[in-house]
């Protein structure tokens, strides 16, 4: 049985079995409904949906929920069978707490009885699902940007950063500017996203943005309950504000200077390596005219050495920005566990939890 690999990100969970030639098999919302217990079941009028959302900006934040979400991913979705566990690899947020990690592998011993564990950081598989062992990695992610500077397969933690937002903070942004062309539609967050996915884009660069603010084609779009909207300049704020967080009420540098800000603080004789071995991975990333635009303000920049972002291989599968992450776990899965490099239930039994941050990080 392949290994399996698990990627929890803060709205979409990615799983499958270890091939790394393949998308990952199942790729599914996080967001959960918590039901009432049969007892209060009969009680209608008390009843009201509870939302759960077990990973918030990238870490888990409710155990019980993960639980429950990862039962279903290995048991029925993976077909694994009770009492034949297999060996499981997680991808690893920049910036987990250890404490994090230790809850993480316990419940997979305790609760799962699963063979073999092991955990690597997310920075570092997005640069070997390209071939790499050495760049830089901008992961914009639903709850998230993590900039993270990697060398010889070890992530520069000094010099690594991260910010507390993502992909629900431009469908926020979405929702205020849409709100403000069309302030008669209630529009549900839902159906935001979901636009947002369909019609975000980035201009060209900022002198482009300031012509289509003043002037813009537009398009209507008809809601799932049959309310039309008008949608124009919004689309190119989503873009605009990673490049310009002030449209976000950040006073903050746009993605491409952060990412040359991080990278000035690791050695001079790395600056080059990082740089020019530059993975944009997250769905955010994949929004239509990013990476052009990326390279533009790359251009631009003030750095002696500019940011050249790397083209995944052909033979990887479509759409590797949105789970690069999860192909460089199932590449590195083919690796620790034939070569008993992970943590086994022996480990786990002999050290405890604290085993995690001796023999995956």
């Amino acid at each position: 049985m392949e290994a399996a690999v698990v990627d929890a990100g803060s709205r979409l969970l990615k799983a499958g079995p270890a091939v790394p030639d393949q998308a990952p098999s199942m790729i599914i919302p996080n967001q959960m409904k918590r039901m009432p217990d049969e007892g209060s079941m009969n009680d209608s009028s008390s009843f009201e949906e509870i939302i759960v959302d077990p990973v918030v900006r990238g870490l888990i934040k409710d155990w019980d929920a993960m639980e429950d979400l990862l039962h279903h991913i290995l048991y029925t979705g993976l077909g694994w069978e009770m009492g034949n566990e297999g060996q499981i690899l997680f991808t690893d947020p920049l910036c987990t707490p250890k404490a994090v990690r230790e809850q993480l592998v316990q419940l997979m011993f305790e609760t799962f009885n699963i063979s073999g564990f092991y955990a690597s950081e997310q920075a570092v598989l997005s640069l070997y699902a390209v071939g790499r062992i050495s760049g830089c990695t901008v992961d914009i992610g639903h709850g998230k940007i993590d900039i993270a500077p990697v060398i010889e397969g070890a992530v520069q933690h000094i010099a690594s950063r991260r910010f507390e937002i993502g992909g629900i903070d431009l469908t926020k942004l979405l929702a205020e500017e849409l709100g403000k062309s069309n302030p008669l539609v209630n529009i549900k967050m839902s159906d935001v996203e979901k636009i947002k996915e369909q019609y975000s884009c980035c201009a060209d660069d900022e002198l482009a943005y300031e012509k289509i603010k003043r002037s813009c084609q537009t398009e209507q779009h008809t809601l799932p309950d049959g309310q039309v909207i008008t949608i124009g300049r919004e689309r190119y704020t989503v873009g605009e504000a990673l490049f310009q967080p002030s449209i976000l009420g950040l006073e903050a540098h746009g993605i491409v200077e952060q990412l040359v800000r991080c990278i000035s603080t690791v050695s001079s004789d790395n600056h080059r390596q990082l740089l020019e071995n530059t993975v944009l991975c997250g769905g955010t990333a994949s929004m239509t005219g990013f990476e052009e635009r990326f390279q533009k303000e790359a251009g631009l920049c003030s750095s002696a050495v500019r940011p050249a972002l790397i083209k995944a291989p052909e033979y990887m599968p479509e759409n590797l920005t949105n789970y690069s992450a999860w192909v460089g776990g199932a590449i590195l899965a083919k690796v620790v566990f034939p070569q008993n490099q992970h943590v086994t239930k022996a480990d786990y039994d002999e050290t405890g939890p604290s085993v995690v941050h001796r023999k995956c990080f």
